[in-house]
């Protein structure tokens, strides 16, 4: 395997980390390989783990792999900085398999990358509430990778003290709370949180019943109790409960987000997150670790075109505002107050047609609920901390996007994943860009730099290219953030306006963040 540039890439795939979560020990912890009892086949890549995905695509349910990326025609025997990244998907779609987080841009740099797979859906975060499923398994199997991490990464020549764990999505939701989580103490020195936050509307729960219980019906299973559940989720083939995603779809893909973090109650089992999160910033029980919080500029704009080039979509939500808008947006119960002041705030309190106007407005709202208002948050609850913290939005659109007009194929703004075009090769997606002097392919160079730089230093200038600015960290009183486009610009208060509607209707004390 060799680089953009070239580079040779010795590539360990499809390393196991934890014993095969499978038949008795579905919906238990995962338990960490310490010793091989052989040697360990490392030349191609493991399964995803099961998910609602095409029959082609490689899945089974012994999927705790992790792959790890190493340069080659190194002169020093230097240890080298550490990236671990926590891919996207949502908690139930997607893997670390290198056609979706492939190393070929990273790896010109002096690091190690290790990309891993964790469990997904009701298989990774089943949660009944009691000894029976308490939840958060699948951030306990990205506890044990690091683990796994911590222990063999010297092998590779990695620095074990100098990891930058990264994640996108729902693994940036993910970064942000093994922060807080004290089963991930000590096990990362650097965080990089892109599009995703724990801390938006949605509130934190003890559980996830009403989920376990919705799984069991789509797989006709008894409801009666949690260990009827649980006992008979256990025994049911997981192809069927990776194919029953769309059972828990109510509205158009919404909602988009379903599984969730759960704050655990004490059944003896080590416990991912013992208390809220955000009580856990307030209260200083933090890693303390330089930290860059990003977003897209338009993030999940793109579901305003599903939704509005679809005539049935359309009508329900005009006709059904009040059903659908708490499934679309995420908004907790009581909604109704909420989806007044959102519908006039973003819409005018107009019926929607398929129109760019409204599309662009039905978009920022469906930015702004599932991704932008919780990275507001994030990034303020942190800046109240004593670490450094570096926020950053991706401004730039270039020739391939996540989301194109269907009827050009060309980009219409910068959604949900497009930063993740120059940092992964994403051959599942994408042909790789070739390292020519276009714009694409400098804006690799842009943000392969930035993620260098920090698991270096845990600072991420300079920044690449002549006579960039010095980019400053976030406070409360400053706001800032860097712009990453064509050029890089520093600016103030990124969506003030906008966010401020969801602060009135969601508010917090962020100053108690800093007693």
């Amino acid at each position: 395997m060799t680089s953009r540039r070239g580079r040779l890439i010795h590539a360990f795939r499809g390393i196991r980390y934890a014993e095969p979560p499978i038949g008795e020990l579905r919906f238990r912890l995962p338990i960490l390989i310490t010793k091989y009892k052989e040697d360990v086949n490392a030349t191609a890549e493991g399964p995803a783990c099961p998910q609602d995905a095409d029959s082609g695509y490689f899945l089974d349910e012994d999927c705790l792999r992790l792959n790890v990326y190493k340069p080659g025609n190194r002169n020093s025997t230097s240890l080298l900085p550490v990236v671990v990244y926590i891919h996207a998907g949502g908690y139930y779609s997607v893997s670390g398999r290198s056609d979706v987080a492939g190393p070929h841009y990273l790896l010109d740099k002096d690091l190690l990358l290790v990309t891993i797979n964790y469990r997904l859906g009701s298989l990774g975060f089943l949660s009944t509430g009691d000894a029976e499923a308490p939840g958060n398994n699948g951030f306990k199997d990205q506890v044990t990778a690091l683990r796994w991490v911590k222990r063999n990464i010297q092998s590779f020549g990695g620095d074990a003290n100098c990891v930058t764990l990264v994640g996108y999505s729902a693994g940036g939701m993910s970064v942000a709370l093994h922060t807080v989580s004290p089963m991930s103490k000590g096990l990362f020195h650097r965080a990089i949180s892109m599009s995703g936050s724990p801390f938006s509307q949605i509130p934190r729960s003890p559980d996830l019943l009403s989920l376990a219980v919705r799984q069991a019906r789509l797989v006709d299973c008894p409801d009666s109790s949690t260990r009827a559940i649980v006992d008979c989720l256990r025994t049911v083939p997981w192809r069927r409960l990776g194919a029953s995603l769309k059972g828990f779809r109510d509205f158009s893909i919404d909602p988009i987000i379903i599984w969730r973090p759960v704050i655990e109650r004490d059944f003896g089992q080590e416990r991912f997150l013992a208390e809220d999160p955000m009580d856990s910033i307030r209260e200083g029980r933090i890693s303390s670790v330089p930290f860059i919080v990003s977003q897209t500029r338009d993030e999940f704009f793109w579901e305003a075109f599903l939704v509005l080039n679809n005539s049935i979509y359309t009508s329900l939500i005009n006709s059904d505002w009040y059903r659908v808008s708490p499934i679309a947006f995420l908004l907790p119960p009581p909604s109704d107050r909420a989806a007044a002041v959102l519908r006039e705030a973003y819409l005018g309190n107009q019926p929607l047609e398929n129109n760019t106007k409204d599309a662009r407005n039905l978009g920022n709202l469906y930015g702004d609920a599932v991704i932008g208002f919780g990275v507001h948050r994030l990034v303020n609850l942190l800046s109240y901390q004593s670490r450094p913290i570096y926020r950053f939005v991706f401004e730039y659109i270039g020739n391939r996007s996540h989301y194109e007009d269907p009827a050009t194929r060309k980009p219409v703004g910068v959604a949900h994943h497009d930063e993740l075009i120059y940092l992964f090769s994403l051959r599942v997606a994408f042909e790789d860009i070739p390292p020519s002097p276009s714009h694409d392919s400098v804006m690799v160079d842009k943000l392969t730099t930035i993620v260098y730089n920090f698991a270096c230093t845990g600072d991420p200038n300079p920044l690449w290219g002549p006579s960039p600015p010095t980019w400053t960290p976030f406070t409360p009183s400053n706001g800032t953030h860097l712009s990453i486009s064509d050029q890089y610009t520093l600016g103030q208060d990124w969506y003030k306006e906008r966010y401020r509607i969801w602060e009135r209707l969601y508010p917090i004390d962020y100053s108690l963040a800093s007693l």
